[in-house]
Protein backbone atom coordinates (compact mmCIF):
# COMPACT_ATOMS: atom_id res chain seq x y z
CA UNK A 1 0.00 0.00 0.00
CA UNK A 2 3.02 2.42 -0.43
CA UNK A 3 2.03 4.04 -3.75
CA UNK A 4 -1.59 5.30 -4.28
CA UNK A 5 -3.40 6.79 -6.83
CA UNK A 6 -6.39 9.27 -6.11
CA UNK A 7 -8.40 11.52 -8.25
CA UNK A 8 -8.22 15.40 -7.29
CA UNK A 9 -10.58 17.71 -8.67
CA UNK A 10 -8.58 20.77 -9.37
CA UNK A 11 -11.16 23.64 -9.71
CA UNK A 12 -9.91 27.00 -11.04
CA UNK A 13 -10.08 29.58 -8.82
CA UNK A 14 -11.94 33.03 -9.14
CA UNK A 15 -8.83 35.13 -7.56
CA UNK A 16 -6.18 32.40 -9.84
CA UNK A 17 -4.77 29.22 -9.06
CA UNK A 18 -6.83 26.48 -8.18
CA UNK A 19 -8.60 24.74 -5.26
CA UNK A 20 -8.82 21.31 -5.09
CA UNK A 21 -11.06 18.66 -3.66
CA UNK A 22 -10.71 14.68 -4.00
CA UNK A 23 -13.97 12.92 -4.22
CA UNK A 24 -13.00 9.80 -1.83
CA UNK A 25 -11.98 12.04 1.24
CA UNK A 26 -14.28 14.76 1.61
CA UNK A 27 -12.16 16.04 4.22
CA UNK A 28 -9.82 16.50 2.02
CA UNK A 29 -9.24 19.99 0.24
CA UNK A 30 -6.00 22.61 -0.26
CA UNK A 31 -5.41 25.27 -2.63
CA UNK A 32 -2.42 26.19 -4.97
CA UNK A 33 -1.32 30.09 -7.12
CA UNK A 34 -0.68 27.64 -9.74
CA UNK A 35 -0.58 23.88 -11.27
CA UNK A 36 2.79 23.04 -9.70
CA UNK A 37 1.82 24.49 -6.66
CA UNK A 38 -1.64 22.98 -6.72
CA UNK A 39 0.21 19.58 -7.56
CA UNK A 40 2.54 19.72 -4.72
CA UNK A 41 0.02 20.89 -2.09
CA UNK A 42 -2.58 17.85 -2.85
CA UNK A 43 0.11 15.30 -2.59
CA UNK A 44 0.56 16.82 1.12
CA UNK A 45 -2.90 17.23 1.69
CA UNK A 46 -3.80 13.55 0.37
CA UNK A 47 -0.73 12.58 3.03
CA UNK A 48 -1.95 14.53 5.82
CA UNK A 49 -5.70 12.82 5.23
CA UNK A 50 -4.66 8.84 4.64
CA UNK A 51 -1.90 8.96 7.53
CA UNK A 52 -4.46 10.62 10.34
CA UNK A 53 -7.60 8.23 8.82
CA UNK A 54 -4.84 5.19 9.53
CA UNK A 55 -3.57 6.53 12.75
CA UNK A 56 -7.62 6.54 13.93
CA UNK A 57 -8.07 2.76 12.51
CA UNK A 58 -10.50 4.44 9.61
CA UNK A 59 -10.85 3.08 6.20
CA UNK A 60 -8.50 4.03 3.88
CA UNK A 61 -10.95 4.47 0.89
CA UNK A 62 -10.69 2.96 -2.85
CA UNK A 63 -9.82 5.61 -5.14
CA UNK A 64 -12.72 6.74 -7.79
CA UNK A 65 -12.67 4.88 -10.99
CA UNK A 66 -11.97 8.03 -13.48
CA UNK A 67 -14.98 7.44 -15.35
CA UNK A 68 -17.55 8.01 -12.36
CA UNK A 69 -16.13 11.29 -11.75
CA UNK A 70 -18.09 14.31 -12.96
CA UNK A 71 -16.56 17.64 -13.90
CA UNK A 72 -18.14 20.89 -14.18
CA UNK A 73 -16.60 23.79 -16.08
CA UNK A 74 -13.41 24.71 -14.96
CA UNK A 75 -12.53 21.55 -13.36
CA UNK A 76 -10.27 19.38 -14.23
CA UNK A 77 -9.31 15.94 -12.27
CA UNK A 78 -6.17 15.66 -12.03
CA UNK A 79 -4.73 11.31 -10.66
CA UNK A 80 -2.56 12.21 -7.45
CA UNK A 81 0.37 9.84 -7.05
CA UNK A 82 1.37 9.49 -3.64
CA UNK A 83 4.26 7.24 -1.89
CA UNK A 84 2.95 6.24 1.70
CA UNK A 85 6.71 5.63 2.59
CA UNK A 86 8.41 8.55 0.94
CA UNK A 87 5.66 10.50 2.80
CA UNK A 88 6.04 9.29 6.44
CA UNK A 89 9.66 9.46 6.08
CA UNK A 90 9.63 12.91 5.14
CA UNK A 91 6.85 13.96 7.74
CA UNK A 92 7.69 11.97 11.30
CA UNK A 93 11.30 10.76 11.29
CA UNK A 94 11.44 11.18 15.13
CA UNK A 95 13.92 8.77 16.62
CA UNK A 96 12.54 6.47 19.06
CA UNK A 97 13.93 3.87 21.42
CA UNK A 98 13.70 0.61 21.26
CA UNK A 99 14.89 -2.31 23.39
CA UNK A 100 16.17 -5.39 22.19
CA UNK A 101 17.47 -8.80 23.07
CA UNK A 102 20.21 -10.73 21.04
CA UNK A 103 22.30 -13.74 21.58
CA UNK A 104 25.97 -12.66 23.60
CA UNK A 105 28.10 -14.51 20.61
CA UNK A 106 26.41 -11.93 18.05
CA UNK A 107 26.19 -8.61 20.08
CA UNK A 108 30.46 -9.61 20.72
CA UNK A 109 30.80 -10.18 16.95
CA UNK A 110 29.08 -6.81 15.93
CA UNK A 111 31.38 -5.26 18.08
CA UNK A 112 34.31 -6.54 17.34
CA UNK A 113 33.13 -5.21 13.73
CA UNK A 114 32.28 -1.65 15.01
CA UNK A 115 28.62 -2.32 14.00
CA UNK A 116 26.27 0.48 14.20
CA UNK A 117 23.19 -1.05 16.13
CA UNK A 118 20.72 0.99 14.91
CA UNK A 119 22.23 1.78 11.67
CA UNK A 120 22.04 -2.25 11.15
CA UNK A 121 18.15 -2.23 12.54
CA UNK A 122 17.24 0.55 10.24
CA UNK A 123 18.78 -1.27 7.09
CA UNK A 124 16.75 -4.15 8.44
CA UNK A 125 13.77 -2.89 8.72
CA UNK A 126 13.72 -1.25 5.95
CA UNK A 127 14.64 -4.09 3.39
CA UNK A 128 11.64 -5.93 5.23
CA UNK A 129 9.31 -3.33 4.68
CA UNK A 130 10.32 -3.16 0.74
CA UNK A 131 10.19 -6.52 0.10
CA UNK A 132 5.94 -6.63 1.46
Amino acid sequence: MNKLFYPAIFHVAEEGGFWITFPDLPECMTQGDDMQEAYKMAVDALGLALTSREQEKQEIPTASELSQITLNENEYCVVIEFDMLAYKKRTNSKAVKKTLSIPEWLNEEAIALGLNFSQVLQEALIQKINAK
